[in-house]
């Protein structure tokens, strides 16, 4: 069996590369700090004094654009894990409320958003020993060797495999410390990307909320978006609601404490016509997005091996983290 590539970040990005290599005939190894895949394509599940509940509390939605990306939503819909949302938008900019008129089809993951991820990982699980993934990890040093990189994570040590690349699919402000010895032209390229943070505050409801609208861009105040966690197709359960800030509200306001947060969220929402809810839980994303977003597509270094791909490389969103994985893989597969 030939030498495995160690991909750092089970994101959608590094499940993209992951998968795309596997497909080459490349063994990998997918390591996470996190117990399970996603990353920002995120649920919230857990329970509260009124019973079970989740919500999507990272990425809300994505668009596919690209025919190759297309294409594979096409596959996690065929497997019923994503279905088109047919959400009743609306946009307020402070004064009136507006329909958005726009020809593009959202997807979500059903039933929830992690849902695509768990499957690419399924996927990986039946490649058998040309594939692992290990959960809990935390990359914290890469040495490059005669025989290999290594590896060294904050919970079990050095590992002991040594690997003929290594793939960071990782926020840009975790990849700079890694490459800054090892690779400080990587190091530079992340340096290079300014991620913002954001606020989210998820809302538990015992009935339906009267509101005309299931998401809403919000131009006005501390809110950015608010959408009817409920609203998507495979939601079950109590009625739930997401709050997302505004980058830039969030930036002023990432150090504050979350009920601080919470309260300032639900004075928005209250403003908007949202009731008091029965519960709410705040979530503070450290890297959210990227203003403005690189458009690198990727990053290879043939003679170290060294690589990185995401969302913040490809100008943002969903679509541009898969398609950075995949564009990745492929300068992999061809040196």
């Amino acid at each position: 069996m030939s030498q495995p590539i160690a991909v750092i970040g089970a994101g959608l990005a590094g499940l993209s590369c992951a998968q795309a290599l596997l497909q080459a005939g490349h063994t990998v190894h997918v390591f996470d700090k996190s117990r399970g895949p996603s990353g920002r394509m995120s649920t919230r599940r857990a329970e509260d004094q009124s019973g079970p509940w989740q919500c999507d509390h990272g990425a809300q939605y994505f668009t596919a654009r690209d025919a190759a990306f297309r294409s594979e939503v096409a596959r996690w819909q065929q497997a019923g894990v994503a279905a088109p949302w047919g959400a009743r938008l609306a946009s307020f900019d402070g004064t009136a409320w507006t329909t958005p008129h726009t020809p593009l089809e959202r997807f979500v993951g059903t039933p929830r958003m992690t849902s695509p991820a768990a499957w690419l990982v399924q996927g990986l699980a039946q490649a058998g020993e040309r594939a692992h993934t290990q959960w809990q990890t935390t990359v914290h040093r890469l040495e490059r060797h005669p025989e290999g990189w290594s590896i060294t994570c904050a919970e079990q040590g050095l590992h002991a495999q040594r690997y003929r690349a290594v793939l960071l699919a990782v926020p840009a402000p975790q990849v700079a410390p890694l490459l800054a010895q090892v690779a400080p032209v990587g190091a530079a390229v992340a340096v290079s990307a300014r991620m913002r943070g954001s606020w989210a505050v998820m809302l538990r409801y015992a009935s339906p909320v009267a509101l005309p609208w299931d998401g809403a861009f919000i131009n006005t105040g501390p809110l950015r978006w608010v959408a009817r966690d409920t609203s998507k197709p495979g939601r079950t359960g109590p009625e739930t609601w997401l709050l997302h800030a505004s980058a830039e509200w969030s930036e002023a306001h990432i150090e504050d404490s979350a009920d601080s947060v919470t309260a300032a969220l639900l004075a928005a929402f209250a403003a908007l016509g949202g009731p008091t809810p029965l519960a709410a839980t705040a979530h503070r994303w450290r890297y959210a997005d990227t203003e403005p977003a690189l458009t690198l597509g990727c990053w290879w270094d043939a003679n170290a091996r060294l690589g990185l791909c995401g969302d913040w490389l490809n100008g943002g969103k969903v679509e541009g983290a898969w398609l950075s994985g995949l564009a990745l893989a492929r300068q992999v597969a061809a040196a």
